[in-house]
């Protein structure tokens, strides 16, 4: 049953970005790095536009993710098809004295007319894989750094983090209750998405289901019975507000005796037609509670009625809930997966491969990349779980599938936006094939990815020209 309020389905509506004032699409390129502006100053003055190529990836995993999930690149697509700088803000760029006349033009006409690669969203990955490669001018590229990590990393980090959940808590419905806590309002909403991706039932976040379809979940506040003098009179006024989808909160003063209100006030409400959908439990030792209402909810004919819990919980709580066997049907997952609070962080980083023609790496200790253009091909076994990934040059082709794929020419989407539904089905599809080890969330359980000889051939040829 579900533990709060279904809003508009995801499978009816397609992508659609933020739509307050300061939408994602109209975020001003100022929002960037200085030294982003700094180095695209000194290339026009000496020059230096020719085509340049990019990719995004993570250098390593943390110790807790044995793997990632591509999100994010319906906002990062968006971001470039609208960048465009206004005069309001040539004219700051003016003002500051920073920047020489050369510059100020180039950004009045500016407009990305790169291509973008990438891997779709709800994709696995793992570290050096690339998810986004960018061709464009060098100028264009160069800008557009901070704002790419900044749409993906957040992104990806959340939809790894939820994906965690989902594994830890088969079969059970999960809701994303972080908004309140996350790190400001675009994180706060693009969590839902992302947690949506990755196989949460829905959210809270009521923007999340105006704009993106994200069906809604929600109950009442500890504020909501507080309001009332008798705890009884607080349920019995909730349930005829909302009587298609009646779920009480327990906790506000003692649980168990909650339980027995609700059991007594079930028959009062069902000659009104209302039927008790749900209890929620947020504070306490929720295993043993859960045991103790669930005994009591159905002692009093309330079989039917589910069990939802929510406040500080995580992944490890859903493993502990599912080893103890506690009758919980359905979670809300807050501040851990917002915040994906134990990996606020990733090394997501974007990184130059190839200039004017020529493959480039950097070589800095533990930071050296692969140079060129580059593919991931994945190979599966017999049973279709994930077996092993190649790292290879973009024309070295290698047995398995081709993870990553054209998806704007000439500053312009190739393919329409997907559905996001579609996106959370590739998500399912694979967290099913995940080998065994990590789809049980087993701690230090690793992957192959397997660097072709192509690679290491064109990094040290590169070695040996930079030398």
């Amino acid at each position: 049953m579900p533990a709060g309020n279904h809003g508009t389905g995801g499978h009816t509506r397609p992508y659609c970005s933020l739509g307050w004032d300061g939408a994602m699409q109209n975020i001003s390129p100022l929002l960037t790095d200085l030294y982003q502006i700094n180095m695209i100053q000194a290339y026009l003055d000496h020059g230096d536009t020719d085509t340049a190529v990019f990719e995004l990836f993570v250098r390593s995993l943390p110790a807790r993710r044995g793997f990632l999930m591509a999100a994010g690149l319906e906002q990062a697509l968006d971001f470039l098809e609208n960048l465009r700088f206004s005069a309001q803000e040539i004219a700051w760029l003016k003002s500051t004295g920073r920047f020489h006349q050369n510059l100020l033009d180039y950004f009045a006409e500016l407009r990305f007319t790169g291509d973008v690669h990438a891997m779709p969203e709800g994709t696995v990955f793992f570290a050096n894989e690339p998810i986004l490669r960018l061709t464009a001018p060098l100028p264009q590229a160069q800008l557009v750094e901070s704002r790419l990590i900044n749409i993906l990393h957040y992104q990806v980090l959340i939809a790894a983090k939820a994906a965690r959940n989902v594994l830890a808590a088969p079969g059970k419905l999960l809701v994303d209750f972080g908004m309140r806590r996350a790190h400001g309002a675009e994180a706060g909403v693009m969590a839902a998405r992302a947690s949506y991706i990755a196989g949460f039932a829905g959210t809270a976040t009521v923007l999340a289901g105006e704009q993106f379809g994200i069906p809604l979940f929600g109950t009442m506040a500890h504020s909501f019975i507080e309001a009332f003098s008798d705890e009884s009179e607080a349920f019995e006024t909730f349930a005829h507000t909302r009587p298609d989808n009646v779920v009480l909160l327990l906790d506000t003063y003692d649980s168990e005796a909650a339980a027995r209100k609700v059991v007594a006030l079930a028959p009062r409400l069902k000659q009104a037609g209302i039927a008790i959908r749900g209890v929620r439990l947020d504070s306490g030792d929720l295993i043993a509670l859960s045991k103790s209402v669930r005994a009591i909810l159905d002692a009093g004919g309330l079989k039917d009625t589910t069990i939802f819990v929510s406040g500080g919980l995580d992944e490890d709580s859903l493993l502990a809930f599912a080893k103890a066997g506690a009758p919980i049907d359905g979670i809300g997952i807050g501040t851990a997966m917002t915040t994906s609070a134990d990996v606020p962080s990733i090394d997501c980083v974007y990184k130059l491969q190839e200039y004017a023609g020529l493959p480039r790496r950097k070589r800095s200790e533990n930071k050296s990349t692969w140079p060129g253009r580059k593919q991931v091909w994945r190979r599966y076994d017999a049973q279709g779980r994930m077996a092993g990934d190649v790292l290879t040059l973009v024309d070295h082709e290698k047995a398995g599938e081709p993870l990553i794929h054209p998806v704007m020419r000439g500053g312009k989407r190739s393919h329409e936006k997907p559905l996001l539904d579609d996106i959370r089905k590739r998500a399912k599809r694979e967290l099913e094939s995940l080998p065994e080890a990590l789809r049980q969330l087993t701690p230090g359980a690793a992957y192959p990815v397997d660097i072709a000889d192509d690679l290491v051939n064109l990094a040290a040829e590169v070695d040996r020209r930079m030398r």
